[in-house]
């Protein structure tokens, strides 16, 4: 069996991606999928996505996690796929696609694909009486953030693994951002689940962040950047009063190689 691939990264997330419009690729084959985002035997990847038809929107977007799991948004996934979408000709500028939380948009606009987020309730977001102004947001994936100073120095793989355990009633997993403001500068970093690493980059982890920022009157401005390790990410929202709605995020995207994965012939 051979598939072909397209390997992307949006501010150094990275992903396999594989036009499945043809249906051919085995969704429920975890081992395969673990496979090819396997760094070191495989492609390499933090996650893997089909592009696949949908009979109302311009495509349907599947993302797996590095371990083979089907669950949560993938901000900078769905980026990623809008620029596939156009070289594949089935968009141009602009796209309305379907994704395991719902229907999205996207856009490519002066060299940067942005993606609309789904509005997020005041009341579903939970913040934690601690030091750390722990908040719990979920933006299409579950989201932890806390604030930190000095986050350049934080093992965070160890540490979002030991505050994970302070949490055990999150059954299905938690992202774990580490949030920081130094000098004006927003910085974040991201433990994934799925991936149990931490990323250089996480698109709903930093819309995650931008909202927490807000809630906790730590900015009083619409447009947010965040400095991750992969780039900068720019979150656009509108507080509405109960809920955050008309969420962008953006940045930059880039198609790195694309090839043929054979291991499983």
């Amino acid at each position: 069996m051979k598939i072909d691939f397209f390997k992307y990264e949006g501010t150094g997330n990275d992903f396999v991606i594989i036009d499945n419009r043809d249906l051919k690729f085995k969704k429920n084959n975890k081992e395969l999928i673990q496979s090819i985002c396997d760094r070191k035997n495989g492609v390499g990847s933090d996650g893997l996505i089909l592009l696949e038809n949908h009979l109302t929107f311009n495509f349907s977007m599947i993302y797996f996690n590095a371990d083979g799991s089907e669950s949560g948004f993938c901000g900078n996934g769905s980026r990623c796929i809008t620029h596939l979408a156009k070289k594949l000709n089935i968009i141009e500028k602009n796209a309305v696609f379907s994704a395991i939380d719902g229907i999205h948009e996207s856009r490519i606009f002066n060299g940067k694909i942005s993606v609309k987020m789904n509005k997020v309730l005041k009341a579903d977001i939970y913040k934690y009486d601690d030091n750390y102004n722990t908040t719990f947001i979920n933006t299409g994936s579950p989201h932890l953030i806390r604030l930190f100073h000095n986050i350049d120095t934080i093992d965070v793989v160890n540490k979002a693994k030991e505050i994970k355990l302070k949490y055990p009633d999150y059954t299905e997993g938690l992202n774990i951002n580490f949030c920081e403001i130094s000098d004006s500068i927003i910085k974040l970093r991201t433990y994934e689940r799925g991936v149990e690493d931490e990323t250089l980059s996480c698109g709903t982890g930093a819309v995650a962040s931008a909202i927490f920022l807000k809630e906790s009157g730590l900015v009083n401005y619409d447009k947010i950047q965040i400095q991750m390790k992969g780039g900068k990410l720019s979150v656009d929202l509108t507080d509405e009063g109960d809920f955050y709605s008309d969420i962008w995020l953006s940045g930059d995207v880039n198609m790195v190689f694309k090839g043929v994965y054979n291991k499983f012939d």
